[in-house]
């Protein structure tokens, strides 16, 4: 009874979460607490259990053999606590706390406007604070804590990933209206003729249009790299140049009178936008129910939109 007197619910529920992440910064991130606070805990468990529990191997933290053995007792206590206790629930109007998502310059144009709007009608005291990175980057953030949730394109997802599919999207072209034949687009060869603008966070990034090329044995040629949407529609006026870009990525933008919209000359594939975490969120109710808001939205909104 001495030693249960000198640990608390919040001790074990760190303890469980340093085991599981085997990291103190992402335990800490986990538990929604500073890393301090979860490294002061640590020495308080080593201290009641006597043994370093986590120990650093190689530039890593490895369990120690008492902390494998406390692995599967310790998350049986707490599943039976909780089915004592009952899951702490999420009230979107009362809660307070930040969200940190990641996401591409095109998921931030298709998602976010309509998610800000619903946060600050349901959930006001809910702060949100957007990274941009690659699909490696993103996912990295993810396994290491950084991020609650990414969207974008995942092809491939680490085993210990979760993700939902949001919608499927399709491609459509942009050029200017002076250099386009008076009615329709352009066929295939005189598409290839002419210098394209790519979209990408950095070059040499495989995507669906130049898979779709390169499954017909053609090239084009990439005149000019932007990372960021904002100002591909203003590069292109006035220009022989082409930006064939995701379909949402126009819904609700001011598309310069100056340019006109056409199908790709070829059949690209669709690809899948989805949301992306780290089972270890899927504890939190508030996780869960920003996930599902997001879901709804996209679901909701029309097919030119998100």
């Amino acid at each position: 009874m001495d030693d249960l007197r000198r640990i608390d619910l919040n001790l074990l529920l760190t303890l469980h979460a340093l085991l599981s992440e085997q990291h103190v910064s992402r335990a800490a991130v986990r538990l929604h607490r500073s890393q301090p606070a979860v490294s002061h805990a640590l020495a308080q468990l080593r201290e009641i259990f006597a043994d370093p529990l986590l120990l650093r191997r190689g530039g890593r933290l490895q369990l120690s053999a008492r902390a494998e053995a406390l692995r599967e007792p310790l998350q049986q206590a707490l599943q039976q606590l909780d089915g004592l206790l009952g899951s702490p629930g999420f009230e979107p109007g009362k809660a307070r706390r930040t969200f940190r998502l990641a996401m591409s310059d095109y998921g931030a144009r298709v998602v976010l406007p309509a998610l800000m709007r619903l946060l600050r009608r349901e959930a006001p005291g809910i702060d949100v604070v957007v990274a941009q990175g690659s699909r490696e980057a993103m996912l990295g953030q993810l396994i290491d804590g950084e991020a609650d949730l990414a969207l974008g394109v995942f092809p491939e997802l680490p085993g210990e990933m979760a993700q939902q599919v949001l919608f499927e999207e399709s491609f459509v072209c942009l050029a200017d209206r002076a250099s386009l034949p008076a009615r329709g687009g352009l066929d295939l060869p005189q598409w290839l003729a002419r210098p394209h603008v790519l979209v990408a966070v950095r070059a040499g990034i495989d995507n669906e249009i130049d898979l779709a090329l390169g499954a017909l044995g053609e090239r084009r040629r990439i005149a000019l790299t932007l990372p960021h949407w904002g100002v591909a529609q203003g590069v292109i006026v006035g220009t022989d140049l082409i930006l064939t870009v995701a379909r949402r990525s126009l819904a609700g933008a001011r598309l310069d009178p100056a340019l006109r919209q056409f199908s790709p000359p070829l059949a690209i594939a669709p690809f899948a936008f989805a949301q992306a975490w780290h089972p270890r969120r899927d504890g939190d109710a508030g996780h869960r129910w920003l996930r599902a808001q997001i879901a709804a939205l996209c679901v909701n909104e029309s097919a030119a939109r998100c």
